[in-house]
Order: structure tokens, then sequence, then C-alpha cells
């Protein structure tokens, strides 16, 4: 491997353990600064175990609307991947009409019209 990069995050916690900030940034680019966030979510899936670590943080002040969108774009991409990963295209197809219930239950996206 001729190159490498590391993406690093930074959590501030407050007197409860609980996180006040998020910050992260990317080694591939020194000029960034810390960048501020409100949630991440991190998915790392083990070569040895074939299981899946995962890791979930939020801010105190991360809004249930901000999580509905944030949630609504996360399970969009995973199945924007899934199909680039696997092209299960029937499977995608199903996984995004879940995507798209899910926005307009939670008003993301406009519901679509009934005939």
């Amino acid at each position: 491997m001729t190159k490498s990069t590391e993406i690093l995050l930074k959590v501030d916690l407050d007197n409860e353990n609980i996180p006040g900030e998020i910050f992260w940034k990317t080694t591939a680019n020194p000029e960034q600064e810390w960048t501020k966030a409100k949630a991440f979510l991190l998915s790392i899936f083990e070569a040895q175990t074939m299981d899946t670590l995962k890791l979930d943080v939020w801010t105190r002040d991360f809004q249930m609307n901000e999580m509905d969108r944030f949630m609504y774009h996360t399970l969009k991409a995973l199945c924007e991947t899934y199909i680039k990963a696997t092209n299960n295209q029937d499977l995608a197809n199903q996984f995004m009409s879940f995507v798209t219930y899910f926005g307009e239950k939670t008003e993301i996206i406009p519901a679509a019209a009934k005939n």
C-alpha cells in the first residue's frame, strides 16, 4: 500500500459523559479544520469474526426532527450502497420503498399522491 489516510472523530463529553459536541476531519486534506457535527453512525465489518461493530453517537441537543432527517438520508445512502455492491435490484427496490415510506411518515419528503 502506498498511501493511507485517517478519518478523525472527536467527541467532547459533559459531566455525565453525554456528548456535548462532535467534530471530525480527515488527514487527506491537511488544511481542513475540525468540522462540527451533531451525530454519527459508525459500522465496521470485522474480517475475522464476520460481525459488525456499531457505534452510534449524538449530542444532547440533537432534535428529533434532525434524527428523522439523519435516518432518512442514512437509509437512502445504505440502499444506494447496497445496489452498487450487490446489483440486487429487486431487494434494493423493496428497501427503497421502505426508505420512501419512512421519509413520508417523518415528513422529510412529501407524501406521494394516492389515486
